[in-house]
C-alpha cells in the first residue's frame, strides 16, 4: 500500500470524528445513533443481528447503541411473530421526528472531504 493512501484514509477518519463531534454537538445523538435511526427508517422492522451487520458494527456495540436510543424512545423493540425469542426493532415517531429534525438542520456541516465522496455515492 503506497503511503500516500494511508494519508489520505487519515484524512477521512479524521473527518468522519469532526463530522460525527458535529452531529453530536448539534442534535445530541453519535454518529452510531443517527445511522441507526436512519437504517431503521428504510424498513420496517430489523433484527439487532441484522443492523449490526448493516451497520458494520459489533452485535455488543449495536446492543449499547440500541439501549441509548431506547432510553430516548426513538425506538423500540417487540418479540419476533414467528420465533418469540427473536427481538424485532422498529423506529418510533419520536424517532422519525428526530430524523426529521437532523434533515432539516443546516448547523451540521458535513467535512468538504466527506462532501466529495458523498456525491461519488450517490
Amino acid at each position: 500500500m503506497k503511503t500516500e493512501n494511508l494519508c489520505k484514509i487519515r484524512n477521512i477518519s479524521k473527518a468522519i470524528s469532526e463530522f460525527e463531534n458535529n452531529i453530536l454537538e448539534v442534535c445530541k445523538l453519535s454518529l452510531n445513533e443517527a445511522m441507526l435511526l436512519c437504517t431503521l427508517s428504510k424498513c420496517e422492522q430489523i433484527t439487532s443481528g441484522e443492523l449490526a451487520e448493516s451497520l458494520g458494527l459489533t452485535c455488543s456495540n449495536t446492543s449499547k447503541v440500541i439501549k441509548s436510543l431506547e432510553d430516548k424512545e426513538f425506538i423500540e423493540r417487540r418479540l419476533g411473530k414467528a420465533d418469540k425469542r427473536q427481538m424485532i426493532l422498529s423506529i418510533t415517531k419520536k424517532g422519525r421526528e428526530k430524523l426529521k429534525e437532523i434533515n432539516s438542520n443546516n448547523n451540521i456541516e458535513v467535512p468538504d472531504i466527506l462532501e466529495d465522496i458523498i456525491k461519488t455515492i450517490s
